[in-house]
């Protein structure tokens, strides 16, 4: 049954995300790290996909194509932050601004999925989600990276 899941998880992901995931810089993420050995991009797929698990568990009545679309833009920041440059400093204060700025010159966002890119770091940012499918991300994205950062 967990495998019918997943499967059935990742043809939403590749369907509603198949043009972000075939971008030449959402190609390019993947040799960004993020947190330790993971890239960018395997963190934007598994906040995805945590974030889908989370709805599908729950039973959440939710907008799926603008959650996909803004997880897996919600880190498009297209740098690496660990490399010592002056406007690298706060990345984590920072960077939703810089990927929404990114994804919203290659992409049309709709409201929630700007929504979703700017409100990720929530409550290190101060301004809260203001739709569920926000949250959901913030909390996905929360989970991922504890999970990455201690390899659990």
């Amino acid at each position: 049954m967990k495998k019918k899941k997943d499967r059935h998880i990742i043809r939403k992901i590749k369907y509603y995300g198949k043009d972000i995931l075939s971008s030449k810089n959402m190609q390019d993420t993947k040799r960004i790290p993020h947190h330790g050995q993971i890239s960018v991009y395997e963190h934007c797929i598994s906040v995805t996909y945590v974030s889908l698990l989370i709805c599908q568990t729950l039973h959440l009545r939710i907008d799926e194509k603008s959650l996909i679309r803004g997880a897996l833009l919600h880190d498009y920041y297209l740098y690496d932050w660990h490399v010592a440059e002056h406007w690298h400093r706060f990345h984590g204060f920072r960077h939703p601004g810089f990927a929404l700025k990114n994804a919203m010159e290659e992409y049309e966002l709709n409201m929630i999925e700007q929504n979703i890119i700017r409100r990720h770091m929530f409550p290190l940012t101060l301004v809260p989600p203001c739709c569920l499918e926000s949250f959901i991300v913030c909390a996905a994205d929360k989970m991922c990276a504890v999970y990455e950062i201690f390899r659990l």
